[in-house]
């Protein structure tokens, strides 16, 4: 089957999902998390082969780490397909409405977008939560994984369309695309039969689909995500911060991955920072500045730029904070960016200024999470600002309509 019969097949699935009611709907979310719990002996099997082969080829630590599955990432996809199941359906909301002095009631509706691509890396949790969060919205969902994880998202896409079938929805509805490289390109030229693509993965992997794609393309953006610790932080806070956003899961995009240290605070903060990242195994790149607190590999410019998604981290003396937020512009990619103070005015410029989707003020960064949101599952975190900008939840997943409603009314 080649990619213009499956979007034909999704197309169609997707015009029965748009009239589908929400008990079908999180009665299908739920049949498909059975099927998967069903299926986790399968799903590990294959993800292992898949894992084994990653490591065989010598892919990075990061990577592996977003490749594998255990009992637990298992479970918690099928926990998020039932936390999906319990949020409200974003299908039929009026985001705003008004009557005319003529009568005319106008109603702006949110509505499926019909066909979404999904185009991913490495990750096999994300068919389970693309497919779920496609799926609440009313949406079918063509499914391009690496194919690193080939087995694994197979194993993972023929449980979902199994627990689909025993719900009476399509099975269509989510559908895995698989078949060599070409098959990306011919899904970014599927213009009218798919709505949107959305990729996920490294910055090769989305700035190709941004300048290739002929379909319209909501893009997630590498996360290069600084942590600013300013001249009244607290430092028990600041490297309490920083432990968690750095190493609770560095291989993530809401991971932090440069440190900006205000000179105030470098000798009351970075000897202890340093000492307990070098214990966390965290490899520090630092300025000449840095250095005179401890042990680090001297930095250089491309450290600055780089999203590392292991356990190293980039870190410089900054004068003031014009200065760290002259370097976030310079070096952010417009993802998570978080300041650690005390200062209330700090705070606001730091928030008014810093130009990202997500700006947090004495949180982990690692918060900038679809889940941590309340939003369920979620798509990916958009860094662009048309449509949607930031965690991508059900609401994100809905383009809107207007409907208007008159008594015979014509105009004059």
């Amino acid at each position: 089957m080649d990619v213009t019969e499956q979007a034909t097949r999704a197309r169609t699935a997707s015009q029965r999902l748009s009239r589908a009611t929400r008990a079908e709907k999180d009665g299908a979310l739920h049949a498909m998390a059975d099927a998967l719990a069903n299926a986790e002996t399968a799903v590990l099997e294959a993800n292992a082969a898949d894992v084994a082969q990653a490591e065989a080829a010598g892919t990075s630590a990061a990577l592996v780490d977003r490749l594998r599955l255990t009992s637990d990432r298992v479970a918690a996809m099928g926990t998020g397909l039932r936390d999906l199941a319990g949020l409200p359906d974003p299908v039929g909301d009026v985001v705003r409405g008004w009557t005319n002095p003529n009568g005319v009631q106008v109603r702006q509706v949110r509505v499926p977008f019909g066909v979404v691509g999904i185009i991913y890396e490495a990750r096999p949790n994300v068919t389970a939560d693309a497919a779920g969060i496609c799926l609440k919205s009313g949406n079918a969902v063509l499914l391009r994984g690496s194919s690193s994880a080939a087995g694994s998202n197979g194993a993972v896409a023929e449980a979902l369309q199994a627990g689909l079938a025993g719900a009476g929805l399509p099975v269509d509805a989510v559908q895995l695309v698989p078949g060599p490289r070409s098959v990306t390109d011919q899904l970014m030229a599927a213009r009218g039969l798919v709505d949107v693509l959305i990729p996920r993965g490294g910055a090769g992997l989305i700035d190709h689909v941004v300048r290739h794609s002929h379909v319209p393309v909501i893009e997630t953006g590498v996360g290069n995500c600084h942590l600013v610790v300013d001249a009244t932080a607290d430092p028990t806070m600041a490297l309490e911060i920083l432990l968690n956003a750095k190493t609770q899961r560095p291989s993530v995009c809401n991971a932090v991955e440069t440190l900006l240290v205000h000179v105030d605070a470098a000798a009351r903060f970075l000897p202890d920072a340093l000492t307990c990242l070098a214990a966390a195994g965290v490899t520090v790149h630092g300025d000449a500045r840095t250095a005179a607190f401890g042990d680090v590999v001297p930095s250089t410019e491309a450290d600055y730029k780089t999203e590392y998604l292991s356990l190293d981290l980039a870190v410089a003396v900054v004068d003031d904070l014009d200065a760290a937020l002259d370097h976030i512009r310079r070096y952010g990619t417009g993802h998570s960016e978080t300041i650690v103070t005390e200062s209330q005015r700090a705070a606001a410029r730091f928030t008014a200024e810093v130009d990202a989707a997500a700006v947090l003020v004495n949180a982990s960064s690692r918060f900038v999470d679809g889940a941590e949101f309340g939003f369920g599952a979620e798509i990916g975190i958009s860094t662009q600002k048309l449509h949607a900008r930031g965690p991508m939840g059900l609401a994100e997943m809905t383009s809107t309509r207007y409907v208007v409603t008159g008594s015979g009314q014509t105009r004059r």
